[in-house]
């Protein structure tokens, strides 16, 4: 099998093009994610933390050494996971919600008659 063959064969599998549309939707979710956040909720933490946002820069422990932009970067950080975790739990809220309206009435009757059986 020549080079190109091979080539083509591994590019062309499903799970190749599946990692393929799912790095274009994650850096298309990443997007909305960090305009969700810069958007929506600093606004709302940055007039808790105005004075403390300003010295962020000035923070400094010990002999140099500034960790006031790795605070920030660690409040972002806790910013994003709530952020992600309340859109997951609304998407996964939508998706259970389908998955329970698409149930078949057969399914629903014999859930039913099982139910009814183990009482």
């Amino acid at each position: 099998m020549s080079f190109i063959e091979e080539f083509k064969k591994f590019a062309f599998k499903g799970n190749v093009i599946d990692l393929s549309v799912g790095v274009i939707m994650g850096g298309a979710f990443g997007k909305m994610v960090t305009a969700v956040v810069e958007d929506l909720f600093m606004p709302m933490v940055h007039p808790l933390l105005a004075k403390a946002d300003q010295h962020w820069s000035s923070i400094v422990i010990g002999p140099g050494i500034k960790i006031g932009h790795f605070a920030a970067a660690v409040l972002n950080f806790f910013v994003i996971s709530l952020v992600v975790f309340i859109l997951a739990k609304l998407l996964y809220g939508l998706k259970e919600s389908e998955e329970t309206a698409n149930v078949d009435t057969t399914e629903k009757l014999l859930r039913e008659i099982r139910d009814a059986l183990k009482k």
